[in-house]
């Protein structure tokens, strides 16, 4: 299995309608382009001024036919997206008059569009921050029932099929919450779970990752793990976790039956759950760099329906590669 290969022929048969917020920034003219013409998408909308749009496209010199160019100003739901945000917004005194100036911001009316079914994906990044993205998917979208805490994976994929699932593995969180508290790192690792499912079609064995194996150091740190251990085996009985784990016990099976005996996961861990930010960002990008493993993300999980946040350095192929998994994610994307 290849994660590219695997969620583009998914996306090609969900045929769903994705959002391209930026729809005036070059490299996102381009792949809307590629992401209609392989069919990865049904319709795929780019947001902005119809004559910006095409005069970008002029300069790409990208053909725009069977692209949706969207001008959220002069489009008929722009009263009805005013009106909803408004519900969304009124207990920080959001105006009726407010809203309808903001909610035509591409990220805002994106993220309605995907809240209200007009979209089935947003992806945005290319040319707006992390932080603005993430305020539009919480303040619209909204985080999916029963979770609090929206969070981020990395597909990774190593060049070893032996790791993980044919390579490929899930680490999380990587890029969105810098220091979990235990209900935050017990989400993520449910969150994480689910995207194995959802970007590898494999059941989780996830490892929630420390300093620590099984009571082999004391700190507060440790504590934290184990508690967001007892909460995840709390509301999922039935999921494959264990913890703490150090990472070679998580991963080298010699290792897992000496340290942790009887451990379901140890050493056969296909989802990495870091203690916070520091270790997860560090440790994808030494795997990343020191293994020549491939990085796929960051996706966002936890939230009510699919958004993805790209780098800023992205290429045209990390937009397409993004856009596709993103439309595999939300209900029936397994």
């Amino acid at each position: 299995m290849d994660f590219i290969e695997n969620v583009q022929k998914q996306a090609k048969k969900l045929q769903r309608r994705l959002v391209l917020a930026e729809g005036t920034e070059p490299r996102t003219i381009r792949a809307a382009r590629i992401i209609i013409d392989q069919g990865l998408a049904r319709s795929v909308f780019l947001l902005g001024s119809k004559g910006e749009i095409e005069s970008s496209a002029v300069r790409e010199g990208v053909d725009l036919s069977g692209v949706e160019l969207l001008d959220p100003q002069a489009d008929t739901r722009r009263e009805a997206y005013a009106d909803e945000y408004v519900e969304l917004r009124k207990h920080k005194g959001m105006t009726k008059e407010a809203a309808l100036e903001q909610i035509v911001e591409p990220l805002k009316w994106g993220a309605m569009m995907v809240r209200r079914g007009d979209a089935d994906a947003m992806v945005a990044g290319a040319e707006n921050a992390t932080s603005n993205v993430l305020l539009a998917a919480f303040t619209i979208i909204k985080t999916a029932p029963g979770t609090k805490f929206a969070s981020s994976c990395f597909v990774m994929k190593h060049p070893d099929t032996k790791w993980g699932v044919d390579g490929h593995m899930i680490f999380s969180d990587c890029a969105t919450i810098p220091n979990p508290d235990a209900a935050q790192l017990a989400e993520i690792a449910i969150a994480a779970a689910d995207s194995c499912r959802k970007f590898l079609g494999a059941d989780p064995s996830v490892a929630m990752l420390s300093f620590s194996t099984k009571g082999s150091a004391e700190h507060e740190d440790v504590d934290k793990v184990r508690e967001a251990l007892a909460i995840v085996r709390e509301r999922e009985p039935d999921l494959d976790i264990d913890g703490e784990l150090q990472a070679d016990a998580a991963l080298i099976p010699s290792v897992g039956e000496k340290k942790a005996p009887g451990s379901t996961v140890a050493g056969k861990a296909n989802v990495l759950v870091f203690p916070d930010l520091g270790a997860g960002n560090i440790g994808y990008k030494l795997v990343q760099r020191l293994a020549g493993a491939d990085a796929y993300g960051p996706f966002l999980q936890g939230f009510a329906k699919p958004v993805s946040d790209l780098s800023r350095g992205c290429s045209v192929d990390d937009i397409v590669n993004t856009s596709a998994a993103t439309l595999c994610q939300g209900a029936g994307g397994e």
